[in-house]
């Protein structure tokens, strides 16, 4: 601890999701000490990163490309089994091998400007001097609701994703479902077998994918990603520029009608929805499967944002500040695109410690 009361570290990272720990296992093969050179702060109350909050329908099964972390692989796991059991089972026997050291629950308010050269990382548990950050804190505390006319009159029950139980709540309810990602559609589809009617709306029509999604695909959509990151703008989700895959559930949900899509509503009445046009539908719920901002707002005192609104990295450094890496953010938001964004996060840290040694 110095002077100023604040531990010194070489490096902070935040979360311990799949980004975060992907991070501090690069940084232990760098030669970096757990609680000595580096801090890893998680604001969840156990292992498992944002996949511990996930709803209990959302089984391993039906998970879409989860990538093992580096250096120990998920085997073993159960198609049946809740992917927040399964995943955060994982993610701690995966905390507990390489001695991780995970601090939680800590929760970060801000990131300043402190003496020395270093950054202040202003916590829930104190005040953390490092002379650089890995920002891993992903998306899921930030859910994205959108706003319409008469939102506030809504006599009916309204969630988003983030706050989703299951479908077993809508059994005999009539729901609005709101969004055309992946989150939404399995929302849909699993409401549909117990509630009294469906109604599916989006901003724009769904793009279902045929065929294999093949690594040229996968590159092609993650340089879609990165070039809205290069200038500067909030990054969307790679899913979202991948399109749906049109696995055998999906088939069977655009045969039944499930899957017929509407254009979004104007706006929202005390019983349910309504167009322009003159149509409406009743409504017991609205559930707004419309995805997840970068929660990066304790960055702000850095001052790292671009007039159009998201922070410019070049890989995964911060154009603004070298000192600062993002990743699982933009086009490392995927499974394997945070492991490899851990790793080059670390071997760029690693340089700018060795090139500005620390001040004594």
């Amino acid at each position: 601890m110095n002077n100023f009361g604040a531990h010194d570290v070489d490096v902070v990272v935040i979360g311990a999701g799949q980004a975060g720990l992907s991070a501090a296992y690069h940084l232990r093969r760098a030669g970096l000490v757990p609680d000595r050179d580096f801090v890893v702060l998680d604001h969840a109350p156990r292992p498992g990163g944002a996949w511990q909050f996930r709803w209990p329908s959302l089984t391993y099964g039906k998970v879409h490309g989860m990538h093992a972390l580096p250096g120990m692989e998920l085997t073993g796991a159960e198609d049946d089994r809740p992917s927040s059991e399964v995943i955060g089972a994982y993610f701690a026997a995966y905390e507990e091998r390489f001695d991780l050291r995970v601090h939680r629950p800590v929760r970060v308010r801000a990131v300043r400007e402190s003496q020395g050269g270093r950054l202040a990382v202003e916590t829930s548990a104190g005040v953390w001097a490092t002379r650089a950050l890995i920002n891993a804190t992903g998306t899921w505390d930030r859910p994205f609701w959108p706003r319409y006319p008469g939102q506030e009159t809504f006599r009916g029950r309204q969630l988003h994703t983030a706050n989703y139980p299951g479908p077993e709540e809508f059994t005999g309810q009539r729901v609005v479902v709101v969004g055309g990602g992946a989150s939404g559609t399995q929302h849909l589809m699993e409401i549909a077998e117990v509630a009294a009617a469906t109604t599916w709306v989006t901003r724009r029509p769904p793009v279902f994918r045929e065929g294999p999604f093949d690594e040229d695909a996968g590159r092609a959509a993650v340089a879609m990603v990165e070039e809205r990151v290069r200038r500067g703008l909030p990054p969307l989700s790679v899913v979202s520029v991948t399109g749906l895959p049109l696995a055998d559930a999906v088939r069977r949900a655009l045969a039944s009608g499930v899957l017929d899509r509407e254009p979004m509503f104007d706006r929202i009445t005390p019983t349910g929805v309504a167009w322009d046009d003159g149509r409406t539908v009743e409504a017991d719920a609205i559930l707004w499967a419309t995805g997840f901002r970068a929660a990066i707002d304790h960055l702000a005192p850095l001052r790292l944002r671009e007039p159009g609104g998201g922070i410019r990295v070049e890989g995964t450094r911060a154009v603004r500040d070298e000192r600062v890496h993002l990743v699982g953010y933009g086009p490392s938001a995927s499974t394997i695109g945070a492991n490899r964004a851990g790793r080059a996060a670390v071997r760029d840290i690693k340089r700018l410690l060795e090139r500005e040694p620390a001040l004594v």
